[in-house]
Order: C-alpha cells, then structure tokens, then sequence
C-alpha cells in the first residue's frame, strides 16, 4: 500500500510515528508470522486479502500439500492464525466429514472460521465468535476430490475409504508441519465433526487421532505434539447409532410406530455404509414420513422456505421478517459459499485450483459419497484405545440434528462403559442453559441446547465457550453468572 504523495511537504516527526503505529496495528502486528513464512520460504502461500474480505488482525496461509506424488493426489489447507497478542497459541486440525464434503465450505465458511459469505456471493463478514481468537486453526479439505484438494488418477475417486484418508490426512500432517517449522512441538489437537446421512459412515477424527498417537509412541519430544481430539454429532457406532437414531425419530414425531419397528428389525445389525435392501426400504419409509424438512436442524426453516428474489430477501430482513436470517444461522449458507469459491479472483487469492480442476467447485463430492469403499462399522476400539492412552477426549453434540442425533452418540459412549467422574448437569453460558454435559473418566460429553447438527453455525457463542473450555481442560460452567467473559 503506498501513501500518497504531499507535493514537498514533510509530515511532522510525531504524526510520522503516529502513521507506523497504526499501519501496524491495521496489518494486525504480524511481523513475526510474516517473518517466518519468509524463512521458510512460505510467502508465496501467504493470504494477503481476499475479495470482498474486511479488515483483520491476523495471518492466513493457503495451498498444496502433495501426500502422492505417482498418482498425483494433493490436498488443499487453509490457515487462519490467531492474532498475535493470543500467541503462542494452539495448534487445531478441522476436519468436516459426509465422506467427501468439504472443510472450506462448512468449517471455514459456515460454523467456527474467521469469516461467513454475504448472501450476495461475494463479499465477507467477520464471524465474532471465530476459533481463531484463540487458537490457530488449520481447515483441511480430505481426501483428495474434495473441495480444491485434487488427484491426477481418476481411480482414486472410485476407491477412496476410511484407510487411505487416514493415511493421507497424516502424510499431509508430517510435510506440513515441514513447511511451517514454528509449529512443531506446538500443543496440537484435532477437532471436527460429521456432515454425513445416516447411511454414511464419517470416522476421521479417531482415526487420523489415532495414527498421529501411534506414530508419536516412543517418540520422547514428538515434532507433532499431540494431546487430544473433538469431536461432535458423528458417527461412532453402527448398532448404538441406529438404535439411537430410530428413537429420536419416533421420541421426535418424524416417524409412525409402524415404521419405527420396521426400522429397529431391519437395520441395527445391517451395515451404516452398506446398508441391505430390508434396511433401504425401511429408511425410504421413514424418509416419506419425515417429508420436507431439514433433517440436520429440525425446527429451522430450509433454504428453499427462504428462497426468494435478492432484493425480496433485503427488504424482508429490513423490515424485520425472517427472524432467523438476522441471527447466526441462514439456510442458504452452501448456495453462498458455491458461488463465492467459484469465483476465478477468489481461487486465486487463496492459491487455489493451481491445476485447473476441471469441475466445478462444490461443497460436497457426490463421486466420493457413492464410492466410499471401507469404513470399520465401530470406532470404539480406537476410543479405548486413546482414553487409555490420557489424551483429551470431548464429544459434543447439538440436540435438534436428527441425523446424527444426541441419543445416538449417548447409546454409544454408554457402550464404552466408563465410570462418571462428574454426573450430568447443565451448563450456563452467562445466565441461560447452554446445554448439558457429563464428564466420564476419559471423556467429556456436551450437549450445546438448540443447535443442529453444525454446532458452530447455530449456536456459534456457546460454541466458542464449548472450545474454550477444552482447549483449557476445564468442564463447562456449572452455575449462571451476571457477567459472561467466555466469548
């Protein structure tokens, strides 16, 4: 940015200083990140300013990490770091799940990242309850054909699964941490959370937790120091997660009695990912019944209930109509976020697209949700496996997502059959309830009240103070208090 010219006029010594401050304090005092990007050679992946993005007091960084070279799979990261007063910070991976949606799209788009799209496609707004105030969070698109990552062998989006995901997701971990030196050692956890239909299967979370745990063992001062995962509303367990699912339906009003027998006898001992053709037509019932209505948020309105023309739409939120556009959560974010990535300045800016995908952006890959090959049908081995281990386990869940429902993720922890440290109770985000949490010996449960089935979309205050509180270790606020500081 150049000052303009002042026709042989000197500006007095003390406005001079007055002008590097804040020019400093406009770039968000970030010299020492842009200094180390330099070292590292990482300049060239520095976000300086992306289109229609307002002003902000911290570093981003976007590109590739190639984790196959032969068959030409690279996946796409996005960092959005906190500002320089909150470091050093911690380290967090975010990773949503569908199989194959992205984490641009929803993670940094839509629920916790820095910025959320305007209706108009192409300009931003700060998100005020953004992780990034407290953390560094790493969005990463996986496995390749998600989002901007990419392959050059198009066998890979016919064979993808749980195994290689895992193992791509950890090369992209190791080559990373390569490229951004100043990060290793640094506490690192990994958080996420499914954006799956039921018949779909998302254990990615567990299961890079898992490697990056095994990969560390033995290893006395790890370069990747990792100290737990998040996880909320995802699938964790066939049997527990069907039977928990079918009962919030029926406890809901969103399927008959008949349907709800049907379900219980045709698909608890079948497949999540594959399910048999007894459990199809059963879930096909319950699909008729449920009719027209956001499965991941049941009492908010869908985007096409919202859908009108542009102008309609402004005039509406002018005057008051659409109450729940003029809060935290709109229907139509995806529609947004399409248009916005699609946008040739924007992947540009973002060191997107280098190869010229040659398809159109999308929120979620359709390919990789009907080819996904392997996934276990339980992930509670892992669980006990990295409890016994002392990581840091929280499983948060909203109330009102029936896909991947609160009594789903209650049958399945209950299976791990840890004893209670801590009996359930609510907790308070100033003088409201929030949720409800129970902190087990090894693991801590959440419920955030009112949100759907992305947390951080719906509920985005009490899901800062739910992230706050584990990157510290504490359990939620038990008591209500005049004055809330947490977000």
């Amino acid at each position: 940015m150049e000052l303009p010219r002042m026709a042989s006029r000197r500006l007095p010594l003390p406005l001079v200083a007055q002008l590097v401050v804040l020019l400093g304090l406009a770039c968000g005092l970030r010299s020492s990140s842009a200094a180390a990007a330099a070292a590292s050679g990482l300049a060239g992946e520095r976000v300086t300013y992306l289109p229609g993005q307002p002003p902000v007091d911290f570093d981003m960084y976007s590109g590739y990490v190639t984790v196959d070279k032969r068959a030409g799979r690279s996946l796409f990261y996005w960092l959005q770091e906190a500002p320089a007063a909150a470091q050093p910070a911690p380290l967090v991976l975010w990773l949503n799940g569908g199989p194959g949606c992205s984490s641009v799209a929803y993670g940094a788009s839509e629920e916790l990242g820095a910025f959320r799209i305007r209706p108009d496609g192409a300009t931003l707004f700060l998100n005020d309850y953004r992780w990034n105030k407290v953390a560094n969070i790493l969005f990463l698109d996986s496995p390749a054909g998600v989002g901007f990552s990419y392959t050059n062998t198009t066998s890979d989006l016919y064979d993808s699964g749980d195994k290689r995901t895992a193992h791509d997701s950890y090369k992209f971990l190791v080559k990373w941490f390569e490229k951004f030196p100043q990060y290793k050692y640094r506490d690192f956890y990994i958080a996420g959370e499914s954006y799956a239909g039921i018949t779909l299967l998302w254990h990615y979370v567990p299961q890079l937790s898992q490697l990056v745990y095994r990969n560390n063992k033995g290893v006395k001062e790890p370069l990747i120091n990792f100290k737990g995962f998040m996880v909320g509303n995802a699938v964790t367990d066939d049997y527990h997660d069907y039977i928990g699912t079918f009962e919030y339906w029926w406890n809901h009003g969103i399927i008959s009695d008949g349907t709800y027998r049907l379900l219980n006898a045709s698909c608890v001992h079948d497949s999540g990912e594959h399910p048999a053709p007894a459990c199809l037509a059963a879930l096909n019932a319950s699909t008729v019944e449920q009719g027209d209505i956001d499965m991941y948020s049941l009492y908010t309105p869908t985007c096409n209930e919202t859908s009108t023309s542009s102008a309609t739409r402004q005039r509406r939120l002018k005057q008051g109509h659409y109450p729940w556009m003029t809060g935290s959560y709109d229907p139509c974010t995806e529609r947004y976020s399409t248009e916005y990535y699609n946008r040739p300045e924007v992947q540009r800016a973002l060191h997107a697209n280098v190869t010229g995908i040659n398809y159109t952006w999308a929120t979620c890959s359709d390919i990789l949700n009907d080819n996904w090959r392997d996934s276990p049908r339980s992930v509670l081995p892992i669980y006990h496996e990295l409890i016994a281990a002392g990581l840091r386990i929280w499983v948060f869940s909203g109330d009102t997502d029936a896909v991947v429902p609160l009594t789903a993720t209650r049958y399945s922890i209950d299976a791990l059959g840890l004893p209670t440290t801590v009996s359930w109770y609510p907790w308070y985000d100033a003088m409201k309830v929030g949720g409800w949490s129970q902190v087990y010996k090894g693991l801590s449960l959440v419920t955030v009240r009112g949100a759907g089935h992305e947390v951080p979309l719906h509920r985005p205050r009490q899901a800062l103070i739910l992230f706050k509180h584990f990157l510290q270790g504490k359990p939620m606020p038990d008591a209500p208090t005049k004055v809330q500081n947490e977000a």
